[in-house]
């Protein structure tokens, strides 16, 4: 007989996650111990590697859980600018800029991603291109390969304009980005 349901282990799982996830992105990816990461969770050392064969295997999972969430909000946007313009001022807002941990993944740990294992640059890979997917039904006008460059586009605007603005150290420059970065996004969404 099991010592613990299905259900448990899942819960168990799902909340090492979210938990890892918060915690990669407010102090990085190599500057969260397994010991820290099973902590957060109120789990023990032994308890991870029962849900993970390595730390990049619980990276890879992190990226793919927080793309998926990131995705199904953008899935779940009623159709319409209205929407998107509403998304681009939360996503470019100083609230996500200074929320490091409950924030964008991509703007979050991009960086470290791309020195990780193929396992987790798949996962990557594979979320990114939802997320561009994602977008690009928001902005379809007909031309396929033309909205796809422009979801892109969109996607990569957003996500380095969170990575500037949270590296500069002035204030008044570092909103100055993310308000430049929303008028560009909205031309860009709005492109024909």
């Amino acid at each position: 007989m099991a010592r613990y349901s299905p259900e448990h282990k899942e819960e168990t799982r799902r909340r090492m996650i979210e938990t890892a996830g918060r915690r990669f992105k407010s102090d990085g990816i190599d500057g969260s111990g397994i010991a820290t990461l099973v902590a957060d969770a109120g789990l023990t050392n032994g308890a991870f590697y029962g849900h993970f064969s390595s730390k990049d295997d619980l990276v890879a999972s992190v990226v793919a859980q927080q793309l998926a969430d990131q995705v199904s909000v953008v899935n779940s946007l009623p159709a319409g600018l209205a929407s998107v313009e509403q998304y681009l001022r939360e996503y470019l807002s100083p609230e996500h800029r200074d929320d490091l941990a409950g924030g964008c993944p991509s703007a979050a740990l991009l960086d470290e991603i791309g020195r990780c294992d193929v396992t987790v640059r798949e996962a990557y890979n594979e979320g990114a291109s939802a997320m561009i997917a994602a977008i690009a039904r928001h902005l379809d006008d007909g031309d396929s390969q033309r909205t796809h460059e422009r979801a892109i586009g969109l996607f990569t605007l957003l996500v380095g304009s969170i990575q500037t603005a949270r590296a500069v150290t002035d204030p008044e420059l570092s909103d100055r980005i993310l308000e430049a970065a929303y008028a560009n996004a909205v031309t860009l969404a709005t492109a024909r």
